[in-house]
């Protein structure tokens, strides 16, 4: 009896233990990067200083403001960094930046579509400029539109500069892509039905070995494996917004 005793407790004691497993939700995925460290945090509650590359402030940097420096394309108002790209006048969606720093790890954003535009999007992600063999360093993102989230592998996708090149080339010859690039290249992203509003959210994505996964106020929306998600260094963290969004808070987390 006794040892019966013993393995009864021994099953309640490892039901209990399961029990306590986290899922893999937003609550979860919030949970495991609070367990790290919190390596950047943003507020915006400031103004920003002109319309240069470094105008923002606290380390963010863009990649495309000296190109239009007439036009504003970042505006801190009353804690909120409002974006509305010049992508016309300067040839490219505005991009922005803040150093970041993890193999794994990930970003906690407060977003909004403000309604200003009719095909608002925003593309978030990581970049290492250091990495050899891919196009400005491009590594990960999750694309938000109004209908739909992807999450797309670049650095071993279309961002790889050989894979570039002969997508490239049969464009400019108006051949069809090569049928194993298009085989690769559509398993290097996942895309899952979302309907954008204009209401505030809390963005999660969080990127753990060659997995990448993206919540959204307490739900996780989709989650993909592929190899450049594995990526050693994250080193920046980057926005790129077509037409116009609004970021409330930032905040970046280490891993590993």
């Amino acid at each position: 009896m006794k040892h019966l005793r013993i393995l009864h407790t021994s099953l309640f004691l490892t039901s209990l233990t399961l029990q306590a497993e986290p899922a893999k939700t937003a609550t979860g995925d919030a949970a495991w990067l609070e367990k790290g460290t919190l390596i950047f945090h943003e507020t915006f509650e400031r103004e920003e200083d002109g319309n240069l590359a470094g105008a923002i402030g606290n380390g963010w940097n863009s990649a495309t403001a000296d190109r239009v420096p007439n036009l504003k394309q970042a505006d801190l108002d009353e804690g909120i960094l409002k974006i509305a790209s010049a992508t016309k006048e300067a040839g490219h969606a505005a991009h922005i930046h803040h150093v970041a720093g993890f193999q794994d790890g990930g970003v906690v954003v407060r977003f909004k579509f403000p309604g200003l535009n009719k095909e608002e999007s925003l593309q978030l992600g990581f970049v290492d400029r250091e990495v050899k063999g891919v196009h400005a360093g491009h590594l990960c993102y999750a694309i938000l539109s109004q209908k739909s989230i992807t999450l797309i592998d670049h650095k071993t996708g279309i961002m790889n500069l050989e894979n570039r090149k002969r997508r490239d080339e049969a464009l400019a010859a108006k051949t069809k892509v090569p049928a194993d690039l298009e085989a690769l290249l559509k398993t290097k992203q996942i895309s899952t039905p979302w309907k954008a509003d204009e209401k505030w959210h809390e963005l999660v994505l969080v990127t753990e070995g060659d997995e990448m996964r993206i919540s959204i106020d307490g739900k996780l929306l989709a989650s993909h494996h592929s190899e450049g998600f594995a990526h050693p260094m994250k080193r920046w963290f980057s926005l790129l917004v077509s037409s116009t969004v609004w970021i409330d808070d930032v905040k970046i987390w280490k891993v590993k």
